[in-house]
């Protein structure tokens, strides 16, 4: 065996032990382990060990939970998917689960996950602020938690947060719109409505800033209007983030501003579900010229609509960089190594400013999104037929 392959074991088999609290965890597989028959196989003499005693466990098998929202969201799929392959890739053990927007069967599967044994947990939060009980269960137990996309808020025992920068997303939506329609030099008025996203969700809150406060001297020039009169979070929110929601306010509100023939220029989407609702009530109820419809996600349906005109733009968030990324966290908490993180000041949840990792985002469009979405491999051409 190699020096290289001992001096991995030897390390891991020091995490191991430093994580018996963590449901007995065994130390992580990397790139540069061998797998366990590959181990076995090229086992050193006695006396070769004497010096660089071997790891008493597999360099494979440590278990990682990731609770996901809901399988109703393409977005949360593909994450839950991406995650899964690439743990897998790394020599983890992987226990999925999707709590269909339930925050009690979330609490659920992850009590289940403290007490199947997972080393680390990865958490998508269908409310930020519903997980601090369990999670106190897991900071007993000394199993780190990594809060996925979604900030859990209001509890120390997150370890880290990962996601891609939540208030660049809205201030691209907001920096298309005003280039687009050339806001610096149009005369306008401009119409706009305002759709955002799930006020249990600390991530809704970033995109409508990000947007608003590129669009606010805009509106408070008097170049952009909404006629609707509902312009704070509180007023455009929608809960979890349901198209039949969104579809069913701006119905409400085309009927009752835009029904004389009044145009609608903008209609700034949180993200794609939202959108999507937006863009069904258009379709059944306006006459006028098309407005600027923003969204976020790049979901199938919203490129679709994309392609065809319904939509301007949404944001892209690469869930597979992310997924590497999260899985690279993971590798290093548990080889007790420096974790990267490259924001230590943005996200408090409340008890503190939790130690971030931000991707950035991305807007497709019309012009670029075949170079985004299909020359990448994210989608291919029969995905978007």
């Amino acid at each position: 065996m190699s020096k290289k392959v001992l001096s991995f074991l030897l390390a891991t088999a020091m995490t191991a032990s430093l994580l018996a609290g963590c449901a007995g965890a065994a130390p992580v597989a990397t790139a540069e382990a061998p797998a366990a028959e590959e181990t076995q196989e090229d086992a050193a003499p006695a006396e070769e060990t004497a010096e660089e005693p071997a790891a008493e466990a597999e360099a494979t098998g440590v278990k990682v939970g990731v609770a996901m929202p809901t399988k109703d969201l393409q977005r949360w799929n593909q994450d839950g998917s991406n995650m899964q392959e690439k743990l897998e890739a790394a020599g983890f053990e992987v226990d999925l689960q999707y709590a269909s927007n339930s925050v009690e069967t979330q609490v659920s599967q992850i009590e289940n996950m403290i007490n199947g044994g997972c080393s680390v947990l990865v958490i998508a939060s269908i409310d930020g602020e519903s997980l601090g009980t369990v999670l106190e269960t897991a900071k007993a137990a000394g199993i780190p938690v990594i809060a996925y996309d979604r900030l859990i808020m209001q509890t120390d025992a997150v370890s880290y947060y990962a996601t891609f920068d939540n208030y660049m997303v809205g201030t691209k939506q907001g920096q298309y719109i005003i280039d687009t329609l050339d806001l610096d030099n149009a005369e306008g008025p401009f119409t706009m409505e305002v759709t955002a996203g799930d006020p249990g969700d600390n991530n809704a809150q970033f995109f409508y800033n990000g947007a608003m406060d590129l669009l606010k001297p805009y509106i408070e020039a008097g170049k952009i209007e909404i006629k609707s009169g509902q312009q704070e979070f509180k007023d455009v929110a929608t809960a979890s983030w349901a198209t039949e929601t969104a579809q069913s306010r701006m119905e409400n509100i085309l009927s009752t501003y835009y029904a004389d023939g009044t145009n609608l220029d903008i209609a700034l989407c949180s993200n794609d579900s939202t959108a999507l609702g937006v863009e069904n009530a258009l379709a059944a109820n306006y006459t006028g010229e098309y407005p600027i419809v923003t969204g976020q996600d790049c979901d199938i349906a919203n490129v679709k609509n994309m392609i065809d005109g319904k939509q301007s733009m949404s944001i892209f968030k690469d869930t597979r960089t992310l997924a590497e990324q999260v899985v690279k966290m993971v590798t290093q908490i548990l080889n007790g190594e420096e974790v990267e993180v490259n924001d230590t000041e943005t996200y408090d949840n409340g008890t503190g400013v939790i130690p971030s990792y931000l991707c950035e985002p991305v807007f497709a469009d019309i012009n670029n999104y075949k170079e985004l979405l299909i020359d990448s491999g994210y989608y291919t051409e029969a995905d978007l037929q």
